[in-house]
C-alpha cells in the first residue's frame, strides 16, 4: 500500500510539472520569484509586523496543544464560505483537523504578508494571485496521505480506488488534459448542437449555418450570431433545454451563425484582419444576400464581440452600412482592468511570439489558462476526484464543451494580446489600423445591447460596462447573475437566477448597479423584447435554407465544429 501511495504521489507530481510547463508564460519561474520577493520583504519588515508574526506563532502553538489534548477543541482557522474541500466529516479527526487548520492558518498568514505597505498596488495584486495559486496547489486535500477521504476510500475498496485513479491519471497524461466529465455521454451533432439547420456557406475560416424556422412567420431582418473563435460555438447550442440558439429561433428570428474553424498548420499566418475580412464581413455579406435584406442584426459573444466591433469601422470606411443593431454578450473592449487573466500576459510572452511570425496556438493551452483562474474548481477538484479517489466525473454538457477546444493562428492571437490587453488600443481612437483602416470605436453609433455577468472572471462586468463610454448610439446595459458562461447561458425554461436593468448608462458602474432594478429569471427575455423593434416586419418563414447561389452544403452543425484538437 505504501509503495502504491508513493507511486501515485510521484505520478501526481509529474502531472503537475507537465501542466505547469505548458502554461502560456515565458516566465515559468515567475511564481517562485514572487514568493522570493515576499520572503525578502518579510525579512525587512518593521517591528509592528513582527508582532503579527508572533500572533501567528501563538496560533500554531495552540494547534499543537489541541492536537496533544492539552487544549481540546481549539479553532484558529475556518474555511472561507464556499470552500468545500474540507467539508467531509473525516476532516474532524484530530490529526486531520490539525492538518486542515494548519494549512488554513498558514495560507492566511502568507496572504496577509502581501498587504504590507512595502508593495505598490500592481505588485501586491500579482503577488496575491500567484500566492493563491501556490496555496491552492499545496492544499492537503490534493495529496493522498493528507486527505482522510482518500485514505478511508482506499481502505474500504482494498486499494481499488487507487488502482482506478492511477489509470485515469495516466490516461489524462496521455491526452494532455484533465477529464472533467464523462465524455462518452456526449457527441456533437447527436445530443449537443442539434438545433436543426443547414450549412449554406463555407470558406477556410468558418462555416455559416442557417437555422430552420420553428414558427410559421419570422422577422424579415435576419440575425447573425458571431461566437468566440477560441471555443466551439455550441456553448450557445448545448441541449434543447439550455440552447440559446433554439430559444432565438423559437422567437421567430431568422437566424444565422458563424461556426469558426479550428486553425490547422497551413493557416498559421492568419491575422486579425483575416478574421474581419474573410470572417465577419463575409458572413454579413452572405446573410444579406440570402435574406435579401439591406441591414441585419448581429449578436456577438466574448472575443466575437471584439471581432465585430473592430470590423464596423472598416465597414463604415467602405460605405457598408449593414448593421441595424449590435449585441455584445460578455465582451470587453476597454482592457483597463481585464481581471486576473492579465497575470498570464506580459511583454516577454508577446515579444517572443511576435518573433515567431507564424504558428498555431493550441486550444488546450488556452483552456488551461482559463482553468487556472479557478484552479480549485477546474483543476484540483478533478485531481482529487479522478486520481486520488478513482471516481468518474459526472456527465455535464458545459464541461464537455469546456474541454473541446479550438486552435488559433499565432499572429491573430498575438495581435489580440498586444493591442487589447497590453496597450488597450481599442479605447485609443486611430491608434492602429485593420484592413488598411484606422480603428475608432467611438464612431460606432448603432443601437447596442450590452450584456455582462456579475461574477465573470474573464470579462469583469465593470469592464464590459465601460463600453457605454465608447459607443455613441442608443445603448442598453443589462447585468446578469453568475459567471462568464452560466450567466450568459441562462435558459428561460428554468427561470433561474436574475438580472439587473437600469436605463441610466450615464452613471458610473457602481452607481448604475446601486440604482438598478433586479428582475427574476433569464435576461434572454429582455434581450428578445429589445431586438423585436430592430427586426422588421413578420413574413412567412422560408421553406428551405440558402438560395440559388448559396445552396445547402451539409446539415448543421457541420464539419468544422466536430473537428477535434489533438
Amino acid at each position: 500500500m505504501q509503495a502504491f501511495f508513493e507511486q501515485l504521489t510521484q505520478a501526481n507530481r509529474q502531472w503537475t510539472e507537465q501542466w505547469a510547463k505548458i502554461l502560456p508564460t515565458t516566465e515559468p519561474s515567475q511564481p517562485l520569484s514572487v514568493m522570493h520577493e515576499m520572503l525578502h520583504k518579510i525579512q525587512q519588515s518593521q517591528p509592528e509586523v513582527f508582532s503579527a508574526h508572533a500572533a501567528f506563532y501563538q496560533q500554531q502553538m495552540d494547534l499543537w496543544l489541541g492536537l496533544i489534548g492539552a487544549k481540546p477543541g481549539v479553532k484558529v482557522a475556518e474555511p472561507e464560505k464556499g470552500d468545500r474541500r474540507f467539508n467531509a466529516p473525516e476532516w474532524d479527526a484530530p490529526i486531520f483537523d490539525y492538518i486542515r487548520q494548519n494549512y488554513l492558518l498558514t495560507s492566511k498568514w502568507l496572504l496577509d504578508q502581501i498587504n504590507s505597505p512595502n508593495y505598490d498596488e500592481a505588485t501586491r495584486e500579482k503577488m496575491s494571485f500567484f500566492t493563491r495559486q501556490y496555496i491552492d496547489a499545496m492544499s492537503p486535500s490534493n495529496f493522498a496521505f493528507t486527505n482522510p477521504e482518500v485514505m478511508k476510500l482506499a481502505l474500504e475498496t482494498k486499494g481499488e480506488s487507487l488502482q482506478e485513479g492511477m489509470k485515469q491519471l495516466l490516461a489524462d497524461m496521455q491526452k494532455g488534459s484533465i477529464t472533467m466529465t464523462d465524455e462518452s455521454q456526449f457527441e456533437v451533432g447527436k445530443n449537443l448542437a442539434i438545433t436543426p439547420g443547414e450549412v449554406i456557406f463555407e470558406n477556410d475560416l468558418f462555416q455559416l449555418i442557417q437555422y430552420t424556422p420553428t414558427t410559421p412567420q419570422v422577422y424579415s431582418r435576419p440575425l447573425l450570431v458571431v461566437p468566440p473563435c477560441v471555443n466551439k460555438y455550441y456553448i450557445m447550442d448545448l441541449q434543447p433545454a439550455n440552447s440559446m440558439m433554439g430559444y432565438i429561433v423559437s422567437q421567430g428570428f431568422t437566424t444565422f451563425l458563424v461556426s469558426w474553424k479550428s486553425i490547422e498548420p497551413h493557416q498559421a499566418d492568419l491575422r486579425w484582419d483575416d478574421y474581419i475580412e474573410s470572417g465577419v464581413i463575409k458572413a454579413a455579406e452572405v446573410v444579406r444576400e440570402i435574406a435579401k435584406a439591406e441591414k441585419i442584426n448581429v449578436l456577438s459573444f466574448c472575443i466575437g464581440g471584439e471581432l465585430v466591433s473592430t470590423a464596423m469601422p472598416v465597414m463604415k470606411a467602405r460605405g457598408l452600412d449593414w448593421f441595424e443593431s449590435v449585441t455584445l454578450m460578455t465582451v470587453m473592449l476597454d482592457h483597463t482592468d481585464p481581471g486576473e487573466i492579465k497575470h498570464f500576459i506580459d511583454w516577454n510572452l508577446v515579444r517572443q511570439r511576435e518573433a515567431q511570425a507564424q504558428g498555431v496556438i493550441g486550444g488546450k493551452e488556452l483552456a488551461r489558462t482559463f482553468s487556472a483562474l479557478r484552479a480549485n474548481d477546474l483543476i484540483w477538484n478533478y485531481v482529487v476526484n479522478n486520481y486520488l479517489k478513482g471516481k468518474n466525473p459526472a456527465p455535464f454538457d458545459l464541461l464537455y464543451w469546456n474541454n473541446d477546444s479550438a486552435n488559433l493562428a499565432l499572429p491573430m492571437h498575438t495581435f489580440f494580446l498586444r493591442n487589447m490587453y497590453l496597450e488597450n488600443n481599442l479605447v485609443k481612437p486611430n491608434s492602429f489600423s485593420l484592413c488598411g483602416v484606422p480603428i475608432d470605436l467611438t464612431t460606432i453609433n448603432v443601437p447596442t445591447y450590452i450584456f455582462a455577468a456579475r461574477e465573470d472572471h474573464i470579462v469583469p462586468w465593470q469592464s464590459a460596462y465601460a463600453t457605454t463610454k465608447i459607443f455613441k448610439g442608443p445603448l442598453r446595459f443589462v447585468l446578469g447573475a453568475s459567471g462568464h458562461i452560466a450567466g450568459a447561458i441562462n435558459p428561460v425554461s428554468t427561470n433561474k437566477r436574475n438580472y439587473w436593468v437600469n436605463d441610466n448608462v450615464a452613471l458610473g458602474a457602481e452607481d448604475w448597479f446601486n440604482s438598478a432594478e433586479s428582475r427574476p429569471g433569464s435576461w434572454w427575455q429582455d434581450w428578445s423584447i429589445w431586438l423585436v423593434p430592430h427586426s422588421g416586419a413578420q413574413v412567412a418563414a422560408p421553406k428551405k435554407a440558402g438560395n440559388t447561389k448559396f445552396k445547402p452544403i451539409e446539415a448543421a452543425p457541420g464539419r468544422y465544429v466536430k473537428a477535434k484538437v489533438v
